[in-house]
């Protein structure tokens, strides 16, 4: 009975140890595909996109503001089949000290509102700081690139989601209604 809510919950779970998946939902599975025995040992890397993926939202896991034990975003990830969706993504660790050791992450399949439009890790890395406000300006500073640059990513990032303005490119990007 304990585990009821857990195996049938209306939205993907799984149990991480040092970003293995030590225990999922059927919910996870049908999201990713397959059943909740395929991912039991599995090093959760292999549903990102890419190792670059991985290793930066493990940074991030890593800064103070992440360590008050909970995370959530929304990014893009890969079935099992190879396919990439957009997932809104929360997990809360069971040990903040250290954010690794155990947690349990929610898994929620978001591609219906969004679509996948492939882009380099620089011009994701632009689209998520636009999305925060930032300024060309500055997130030229914080990536270390001049606001020219950071100007043509966002040219290209506006193109590749038919946006016409920055804000209907934050919409898209968002997942906001226009």
């Amino acid at each position: 009975m304990n585990d009821l809510a857990f195996d049938h919950a209306p939205v993907g779970l799984a149990v991480l140890e040092r970003r293995v998946i030590t225990r999922c939902n059927l919910q996870f599975a049908a999201t990713f595909g397959g059943a909740p025995g395929d991912y039991t040992g599995m090093l959760v890397a292999e549903l990102y996109p890419s190792q670059e993926d991985f290793n930066r939202i493990g940074a991030l896991l890593q800064q103070p503001e992440a360590q008050r034990g909970s995370y959530s975003d929304e990014r893009i990830m890969r079935r099992r089949a190879g396919g990439l969706f957009w997932c809104r993504v929360r997990g809360r660790s069971v040990t903040p000290e250290a954010p690794f050791q155990t947690g349990i992450w929610s898994f929620a399949d978001i591609s219906d509102d969004r679509p996948v439009v492939s882009l380099t890790p620089r011009e994701r890395e632009v689209a998520i700081l636009t999305c925060k406000g930032l300024s060309a300006k500055e997130i030229g500073k914080q990536l270390d690139l001049s606001y020219r640059t950071i100007e043509s990513h966002r040219a290209h990032l506006l193109q590749k989601f038919g946006a016409r303005k920055l804000p209907e490119l934050v919409a898209k990007l968002t997942g906001m209604p226009l």
